[in-house]
């Protein structure tokens, strides 16, 4: 059974990026080394960051962050209620809350795809 989409579990996907994570240093840097205003930069963030960590969840967690963003946003939702209960490690503030969620939710499509083939196998 599907489960509804849920605003508060998207707090919980960015708690990669708050500063109330456990600390890491090399984490750290990664993430005030981009500019989380620029689409390519962002994206380039999450492959590094949240691609290990999306990818080990359970298929129907997955499934649930990924129908929860796409809810939101097609709802107009801005995601102020998420982003002012965060502090981030990233050096701007997130100009475009929407325009973050939105490439976010490109970057889940793609690494859900990439767990649903199976590597490519070249044949001899």
């Amino acid at each position: 059974m599907k489960r509804p989409p849920k605003l508060s579990i998207l707090r919980g996907l960015l708690f990669l990026f708050d500063i109330d994570n456990v600390d890491n240093d090399e984490r750290e840097e990664i993430i005030v080394s981009k500019n989380v205003n620029d689409d390519v930069e962002l994206a380039e963030l999450f492959d590094i960051l949240m691609r290990p960590e999306f990818i080990s969840y359970s298929g129907s967690d997955r499934e649930w962050y990924i129908d929860t963003l796409s809810c939101y946003l097609d709802m107009g939702e801005s995601f102020d209620s998420i982003f002012d209960k965060i502090t981030t490690y990233f050096d701007d503030e997130v100009e475009d809350r929407r325009r973050f969620m939105q490439v976010l939710l490109a970057c889940l499509l793609k690494y859900q795809t990439e767990v649903a083939q199976p590597p490519f196998v070249e044949k001899k």
